[in-house]
């Protein structure tokens, strides 16, 4: 016989995998599980019977206008696994930061012709900054064009060795 410990965590390997279905509306090769911004998913089991998901996620950035719609969505795929209810708490308390993505995001980012962020060790320094690698030809020798791309978690930057412009992740 499973015992409500079991359940529940069988439960919760099953919305991390529900979640893998989710994907980021402003670049749709990265899930919100490769973005790292879901920080909590707990079950709670009401008559023994009764269960309520909770799911927290934390957004890239707080005025992130695609925040509503991973919020839909995140709920539309918990609720396919037979839910009583779904809660998707947006937490702006908790800094979501760039080192939170998984290193397959990082190199589906890069497929997808957006540099990744650098990963931030203790402080951002300007060198990091600088140190963005050309997501068409791989070289270092870019520079930043504008700090503001197509949304806020981007910049566009150009590259030098293949002359092509090209976005780049944030790092945050």
């Amino acid at each position: 016989m499973e015992t409500l410990a079991n359940i529940n965590e069988t439960n919760i390997k099953n919305v991390w995998a529900a979640l893998e279905n989710v994907k980021d509306p402003e670049i749709p090769v990265l899930t919100v599980v490769d973005m790292g911004i879901i920080t909590d998913i707990k079950i709670e089991t009401l008559n023994s019977r009764l269960q309520t998901c909770h799911v927290t996620m934390t957004p890239t950035f707080v005025g992130c206008p695609a925040i509503d719609v991973m919020k839909k969505s995140i709920y539309d795929e918990v609720k396919k696994l037979g839910f009583d209810t779904v809660e998707v708490k947006v937490d702006f308390e908790t800094s979501w930061t760039s080192d939170r993505m998984s290193e397959e995001a990082r190199m589906k980012l890069e497929k997808f012709g957006l540099a990744p962020p650098v990963h931030i060790h203790g402080e951002l320094t300007e060198e990091q900054l600088n140190q963005v690698r050309c997501p068409h030809c791989g070289s270092t020798d870019t520079t930043l064009r504008s700090a503001f791309g197509s949304t806020l978690c981007r910049a566009i930057r150009f590259c030098f060795n293949c002359k092509q412009g090209f976005e780049q992740f944030k790092p945050v």
